[in-house]
């Protein structure tokens, strides 16, 4: 009886679920980080966590972002309804809560409508759950307002004694807050974005993982396997139980595939892990480096030969990055435009050449608008200029959020031409792609524009032909280590930002070491 039963709630939780998404905008959704669990991944996750579980014990079960309900339902049909002493959910937005109330009256679900980073945690032990699986929501930092952000930093840090960077998203206060809802021993199963492995602001969610409870097994999804289709983001499950970690523990580490099948599995020590390492680099490598070419300089990086910076964020490309005929069109004045380079996916080589005025020749022509006069000076000295300006004026392109910081608003960063660039993101195998540049273009934010440092760049005007050297040295990086610095989102998109490319190892500059030793300062290995 009680299959048919569960059965038939199945069914109509999967056409609520259904139901509610539609009647809702794309928009809505991601403001709220609303990106339900498909229900295979759910059951998949469960039977993973049961691993975990003490089959002797009743289970105590919490979601504290319940949605309709998909971790229960897998809960119910993986575990039994017997197995389970008592379930709490917790939703907030009464859009699915209320239709959930309904689809589980006659269940022994409590569901409560409210913000569980609000709710105070039950003290008594035998009240707080033994078993808590939740997919929070994917809410990034700017969506959280100032005072809202400052009450989630203070609560996370009195729950767990670790303070939260200020770039985290609401999942991290999620996980945090959740603490002190775990009875002893209790089991924690947290559907995550695999960033968090990556990024600066997951630091102290691995300091929490390696302090606070005894981490089991981190599993990243391939990148190119997207776990939600509605979500530009790779999944990650994290396990762990309430209990203080011992620096002998084993931690599983597994990639791609299933849960039960993964593609990768590697079995670490505590002792071995890191907080402020990247943890999305394991385990594709196996082992760190023991080793680099010469001996005498144990981790040469980019970092060490350049200072490397994004290229120019205009705050509305349309406008401020022009093709000739635009220029003629426009009438605009010359020496407030400069060469500046389209998108990767326009060139067809990886070396751009240029011509007698420094314009790249073997690529499309485009021009930077980038003008520093105040606006009572381009209105007086030079009116087609002035004119334009009204045009974007008319178009709000003044008002958007980069160029409303800036002043005058149409004045651009300042982005020499850098004689190398690796571009700031791509996908499958090899997403990233190191250009020699010989022209007088600056480049847009896709592009990492590499500057050689002053010592350096003596030894290269001495000898031009070292910079072909140096550029033939980063394209031997390796993909699986560029990869492994930057981070992934769904769909198999890699970025790479200028302190991951600073921090990837140069191995073969061995080779050509003499010419520039003076330049190289010795770097600590990251592990």
């Amino acid at each position: 009886m009680r299959v048919n039963t569960d059965s038939l709630i199945l069914k109509k939780r999967l056409q609520l679920q259904e139901d509610l998404d539609a009647s809702k905008t794309q928009h809505e959704r991601n403001k709220l980080g609303q990106f339900a669990t498909p229900p295979p991944l759910a059951t998949e996750i469960i039977k993973a966590t049961q691993e975990y579980i003490d089959s002797n014990l009743p289970l105590r079960f919490l979601d504290p972002a319940f949605g309709t309900g998909a971790f229960f339902v897998a809960l119910r049909e993986v575990m039994g309804t017997d197995s389970i002493e008592r379930a709490q959910g917790i939703e907030i937005d009464p859009h699915y809560g209320i239709p959930a109330q309904h689809l589980w009256r006659e269940t022994n679900l409590n569901l409560i409508l409210a913000d569980f980073t609000q709710l105070a945690a039950p003290h008594d032990e035998q009240q707080k759950a033994n078993l808590i699986v939740c997919n929070p929501p994917y809410v990034r930092h700017h969506h959280i307002d100032a005072e809202q952000k400052a009450q989630l930093k203070a609560k996370s840090k009195e729950t767990t004694g670790i303070q939260l960077s200020g770039l985290a998203g609401l999942y991290c206060y999620f996980m945090f807050i959740a603490h002190d809802w775990m009875a002893k021993g209790g089991i924690g199963c947290w559907l995550i974005p695999s960033e968090l492995l990556a990024v600066n602001y997951g630091r102290k969610v691995k300091q929490y993982l390696l302090t606070k409870v005894q981490l089991l097994r981190i599993h990243r999804f391939d990148p190119s396997d997207r776990q939600f289709e509605n979500a530009l983001v790779s999944s990650s499950v994290v396990w762990f139980r309430n209990e203080r970690p011992d620096p002998e523990d084993t931690i599983e580490l597994t990639f791609g595939g299933t849960l039960k099948n993964p593609t990768k599995k590697q079995i670490v020590i505590h002792k071995r892990l890191n907080a402020n390492a990247k943890w999305s680099r394991m385990p594709l490598l196996s082992k760190p480096k023991a080793h680099l070419v010469n001996p005498k300089t144990p981790n040469t990086k980019v970092s060490n030969l350049f200072r490397i910076k994004r290229g120019i964020a205009t705050g509305a490309n349309k406008f401020f990055i022009l093709t000739p005929d635009q220029i003629t069109a426009y009438n605009l004045p010359s020496n407030f435009l400069v060469p500046i380079l389209p998108s990767p996916r326009y060139l067809d080589s990886n070396q751009i050449l240029s011509d007698e005025y420094g314009n790249p020749s073997n690529t499309k022509s485009l021009f930077l608008l980038n003008c520093r006069l105040p606006e009572h000076e381009v209105r007086a000295k030079h009116p087609t200029l002035w004119e334009y300006l009204e045009l974007g004026k008319r178009q709000d392109i003044h008002k958007r959020y980069l160029c409303r910081h800036r002043s005058p608003w149409y004045m651009q960063e300042s982005r020499p031409p850098a004689p190398i660039l690796c571009t700031y993101m791509g996908r499958n195998q090899q997403p990233f792609k190191f250009i020699l540049n010989q022209s007088k273009a600056t480049a847009p934010n896709v592009y990492l524009m590499l500057y050689p440092k002053p010592d350096l760049q003596i030894h290269i005007e001495e000898n031009p032909k070292l910079l072909l050297k140096i550029w033939n040295a980063l394209r031997d990086i390796k993909s699986v280590d560029l990869i492994s610095e930057g981070r992934v989102y769904g769909g198999g998109l890699y970025k790479l930002e200028p302190k991951e490319l600073g921090n990837t190892s140069l191995e073969t500059i061995g080779n050509f070491l003499p010419e520039i030793q003076s330049t190289i300062a010795t770097q600590p290995a990251l592990f």
